[in-house]
């Protein structure tokens, strides 16, 4: 007769939850996260539930599947949170299923990915080379029970089953009630965090949060879930009506009637959300630059290094002859580079944990700065030297309202599908200036997207090599060099983007806009401090050039804290469009009530008076000023509730349904005026 296999289940349970554990200290000692704090009773509870469930449907197999399926679930384990540690420390986010669209870029660069992890990260592999040598070495097998505690359990061998699956439940149904006990008790909630830990349980679009009070399996666990259930997030808040005066009158008669028509809970809150939100005043900015064209640049891993007249004097020549923004950053995310470009291109907040450009591809917005550049009878392009592997922006951009756009086959410069040796910037303008200026007969809006200064910096590449000689006298590591490199050959293409439009005749009539679309994440904080003489730490290594240029303009330098979210805001501002500044989760920096804040992509925020790091819920102070607990709340409301809704434009297609309904809310009315007059004769 079998022997009762309940005892395997403790057995197993207790290997994989041992493991676990081990896994995540280590994990979180190599991470920098806190290890002992209250989030540490939720961990354990959680690591208890899935060491029992994997226990419990192990044990219904024989010993030696149950073996090796001990032992892959532990491999995984150990590589899901090396890697994990690895690309956080790479790009600066946590890895999501949400993201799979990507896959192809990681498998590009994974030996600068790889050589990028510290030393400290390969100690999570120890439990796993433990748990071998357990197996394979000494060969311990599941101890014996004896006999005679057994004797009378062989008798009631039939009901080994049941026992088996009730015991489990109890175990499952207890532990279960005590970690949704620790997603609602009080001392287990950081008050200041933006996000709830149940909403986080609903829904992880806060990965750093998550890892952080879940524990890095957890965040697996859940990230596999949002991206398999479509999460549907309902938002309560309270409509704070603004009866504000302003200057820039815009009639919300056919917004309020779609309003109070409308049954769809999500579009009837989103919709009060920003009818009820700031309407700016004009500024002595409005329309400074109306009528004339506009290049938007924005340039492919540039930082301050950039900001350096002997190698890079095109640059330079811009950044202190226009207008500079000292204090501006380009927040990682999930996809940087699509999805910065898409908020820089429609105000709006990227859903963190997804490729947003990517997933929403067919999306429309009107309230994008091509849309606002075409209703004011401009010609709109966007181009970009590189192909449609990583983002889709022949489909994206159309969908932005760009009129045309060029991608490098377009262009016809030379290009190499080996992703070391990325399009010369420098082909690019050059071919992007000739199509451009073929036709001047009204103004154009042009965005640029460049490429060269692309990673890899580890390894040889055109680009990478054609300029080292500048620096051989530097004492740089090599990929630094090569990074400068790269970046003489986007300085170059500026070069030649001046040249062009002075030929032309139309520089002073011409505003460039240049900003990063991150940081050159290749490089570690080390090598970039070989250059840059600032502390990286707390998002410092997010700190990217902004620039407004006009050849006719007096120099300025601006203090505020800022980012790509207010570029559409604060262009359609300068150059006099028609718009609404409640569209856009950023605003017009220029304008007088501008609010001085960068917000990070987890919901950690900076200004001049401190630095709030969501991950943790610690504050730091930078002056003698400090936030009042109430204070902090409200501002880490306000960002929470401002990001919440911009998923869920973005997730509805929001300003697609809001333009239908406008038309139809009109033609509803003009139907009721007709019945009217009807009615009257």
């Amino acid at each position: 007769m079998k022997k009762l296999n309940n005892s395997k289940v403790l057995k197993n349970f207790l290997i994989i939850f041992i493991f676990t554990l081990m896994i995540e200290f280590i994990f979180r000692y190599a991470s920098n996260i806190e290890i002992f704090d209250y989030s540490l009773i939720r961990v354990i509870l959680g690591y208890s539930i899935i060491s029992l469930v994997i226990s419990f449907l192990l044990s219904w197999f024989n010993k030696t599947i149950q073996k090796i399926g001990l032992i892959v679930f532990c491999f995984l384990f150990t590589i899901y949170a090396f890697l994990q540690m690895g690309f956080n420390n790479f790009i600066g986010v946590y890895m999501s299923f949400n993201t799979s669209s990507q896959l192809g870029a990681v498998i590009d660069y994974v030996r600068e990915f790889l050589a990028s992890f510290l030393p400290r990260y390969y100690l999570i592999f120890i439990p796993f080379i433990g748990l071998l040598l357990t197996y394979l070495i000494l060969k311990i097998k599941s101890p014996k029970i004896k006999e005679e505690k057994i004797f009378l359990l062989k008798k009631r061998s039939k009901y080994e089953y049941p026992i088996r699956i009730l015991a489990t439940f109890i175990c499952l149904i207890t532990l279960s009630l005590g970690y949704y006990s620790t997603l609602k008790v009080k001392f287990m909630q950081n008050e200041l965090q933006t996000v709830s830990n149940l909403d986080l349980f609903k829904n992880p679009n806060v990965p750093s949060i998550v890892v952080n009070e879940f524990g890095i399996l957890a965040y697996g666990i859940l990230d596999i879930k949002s991206a398999l259930i479509d999460v549907d997030e309902t938002i309560d808040f309270v409509i704070e009506e603004n009866d504000k005066v302003t200057d820039r009158i815009i009639d919300d008669t056919l917004w309020e009637r779609v309003i109070d028509d409308e049954t769809n809970k999500t579009l009837q809150n989103i919709s009060n959300y920003l009818i009820n939100q700031n309407i700016s005043n004009y500024n002595d900015y409005t329309g400074m630059f109306e009528g004339k064209n506009l290049i938007v640049i924005m340039m492919e891993s540039v930082n301050e290094i950039f900001i350096n007249e002997e190698y890079y004097p095109n640059f330079y020549k811009m950044y202190t002859e226009g207008w500079a923004f000292k204090n501006n950053y380009s927040p990682r995310n999930s996809c940087s580079t699509g999805n910065n470009e898409f908020s820089a291109m429609t105000g709006l907040y990227s859903i963190y944990n997804n490729c947003t450009a990517n997933k929403y591809k067919n999306n429309t917005y009107s309230s994008s700065i091509f849309n606002l550049f075409n209703a004011a009878d401009y010609r709109t392009m966007s181009m970009h030297d590189y192909t449609e592997a990583y983002y889709y922006r022949r489909t994206i951009h159309k969908n932005l309202g760009s009129q045309k756009y060029y991608g490098v086959e377009d262009l016809g410069i030379e290009y190499s599908n080996e992703y070391r040796n990325w399009a010369s910037d420098e082909d690019f303008l050059n071919v992007a200036m000739d199509i451009t200026l073929e036709n001047t007969d009204k103004p154009f809006m042009l965005w640029l997207t460049s490429v060269s200064s692309h990673q890899p910096y580890s390894v040889p590449s055109i680009e990478g090599d054609k300029y080292t000689y500048l620096f051989s006298d530097k004492d740089y590591p090599t990929d630094l060099k090569r990074y400068m490199s790269k970046l003489k050959t986007l300085d170059n293409a500026l070069g030649v983007l001046l040249e062009k439009l002075e030929e032309a005749g139309i520089l002073e009539d011409t505003v460039i806009a240049l900003f990063g679309d991150h940081y050159p994440y290749g490089l570690k904080n080390d090598t970039l401090n070989y250059v840059l003489d600032y502390d990286l730490s707390d998002y410092e290594v997010e700190r990217t050039p902004f620039i407004i240029y006009n050849s006719e303009m007096e120099a300025k330098e601006f203090k505020q804290y800022t980012s790509f979210i207010n570029l559409t805001p604060t262009i359609a501002n300068l150059f006099n469009l028609n718009y609404d500044p409640r569209y856009y989760m950023g605003s017009d920096i220029l304008s007088d009530e501008y609010e001085s804040r960068v917000i990070y992509a987890d919901g950690s925020w900076k200004n001049e008076l401190a630095y709030y790091n969501a991950s943790n819920g610690n504050i730091k102070y930078y002056t003698d000023k400090e936030y009042t607990m109430d204070e902090i709340k409200d501002i880490n409301s306000k960002i929470n509730l401002k990001t919440q809704m911009s998923s869920l434009i973005i997730q509805n297609n929001y300003f697609k349904y809001l333009d239908e309904a406008l038309i139809n809310a009109q033609n509803k009315i003009e139907e009721e005026k007709e019945q009217i007059l009807a009615d009257a004769e």
